[in-house]
């Protein structure tokens, strides 16, 4: 088997490029909720309602990188870094930044508690300018890092793993049976971008979901298995059916939030490159972001007979138009494209084909969000 040396993809971000990459981003995370609400044809009402959640938590966690990494690379010796983002076809930090952050959450709290006060920092500061007339950069990381554990002690943030999430959907009639909705989320190692997952089950189980512990347990450790981006939904979905009979699959959602291209700062190629450079857009405006969509749906319901019981086994349904639905493993996927105006008009001139079935959703003046088919 042949090896892919990941890290030939990674690149430690320069201290002069550091404010510009997390303001692009800042801008781009506070974007990602107003989008959300519009992809009324990607997704149902609840499910755009899940991805804001995700995509708040994302905004919080650029917002406590940028603190983690604001002074990091101008103090001298061990604690001099800079973050490591994935240049090609992700744009995001790597997948070691965010268990780097999961792992200094753990401690937050005892860091903070051997801390100064931002005040008394603040005073220190002040104190060393006037006593030795230089800019007090040890001081400003001190400060930093007593922000960025605030931010990981108040939570809300885009960990490695997002354990799911379950709440009951209305019965669909009288004496049917109960349904619920699961989310979860990872970012993925391989690909180095947010994961989010959805699904719906119908439950015949004595006891329903939602108050079943060990059965929520047991499926919830199941999904965050299965949450690899190599594996199809029609693979992860027949899991589901074979491993909890009483568990029955009926509607999963897997969306990528990403890659980020950026003229500035990543590696692309085709079409997406031409538009970056043809738009030759001011800072904060050289990017786009791409959502894709893929949805497996339940078809019907076979029994299967066993020696002493009768099992329903779900049959799903595969895009029977393009002939991929096997390939692709899903009912159907839908690709989106997140982008400021001036690189929205290069692809309108450009128009290539690849883009022509992407729903663009385009930031105008003051982040109004305009949606084209």
């Amino acid at each position: 088997m042949v090896q892919t040396d990941l890290t030939r993809d990674h690149k430690a971000l320069d201290e002069s490029a550091r404010a510009r990459y997390f303001a692009k981003f800042d801008a781009i995370t506070r974007i990602m909720e107003g989008v959300a609400a519009r992809m009324d044809r990607e997704l149902t009402r609840p499910d755009t309602e899940i991805l804001a959640r995700y995509g708040r938590a994302i905004a919080t966690t650029f917002r406590a990188l940028g603190r983690k990494y604001q002074v990091a690379g101008r103090v001298l010796g061990p604690a001099r870094r800079h973050l490591t983002f994935d240049l090609h076809e992700s744009g995001f930090p790597i997948y070691l930044e965010l268990v780097s952050m999961a792992n200094d959450a753990a401690q937050a709290g005892a860091q903070l508690g051997a801390m100064p006060s931002v005040a008394e920092l603040k005073d220190q500061m002040l104190r060393h300018i006037l006593e030795a007339r230089e800019v007090p950069v040890d001081l400003q990381y001190a400060i930093s890092q007593r922000l960025y554990h605030e931010a990981l002690v108040a939570g809300g943030l885009f960990w490695p793993q997002m354990p799911p999430e379950i709440v009951a959907m209305p019965r669909e009639a009288p004496g049917k049976r109960a349904r619920f909705k699961l989310d979860w989320a990872v970012y993925d190692s391989q690909l180095n971008v947010p994961v989010v997952y959805i699904l719906e089950v119908e439950d015949s189980g004595r006891r329903g979901l939602a108050t079943d512990a060990g059965r929520l347990a047991r499926l919830g450790e199941h999904l965050m298995a299965q949450s690899v981006g190599g594996l199809k939904l029609l693979t992860i979905a027949r899991g589901i059916d074979a491993d909890f009979a009483d568990l029955h699959p009926k509607r999963l959602v897997r969306i990528h939030l990403g890659p980020m291209y950026s003229s500035a700062f990543t590696l692309q190629s085709g079409p997406i490159r031409e538009v970056l450079e043809g738009a030759r857009a001011p800072e904060g405006e050289d990017w786009a972001l791409a959502w894709t969509i893929e949805e497996l749906e339940s078809e019907r319901v076979e029994l299967e007979k066993g020696w002493f019981s009768t099992t329903e086994r779900q049959v799903f349904r595969l895009d029977p138009f393009t002939g991929s639905g096997q390939d692709l493993g899903a009912t159907r996927m839908r690709r989106a494209l997140i982008l400021p105006q001036r690189p929205f008009q290069v692809l309108a001139e450009l128009d290539p084909p690849g883009f022509r079935d992407v729903r663009k959703f385009v930031v105008g003046a003051g982040g109004q969000v305009l949606v084209y088919e």
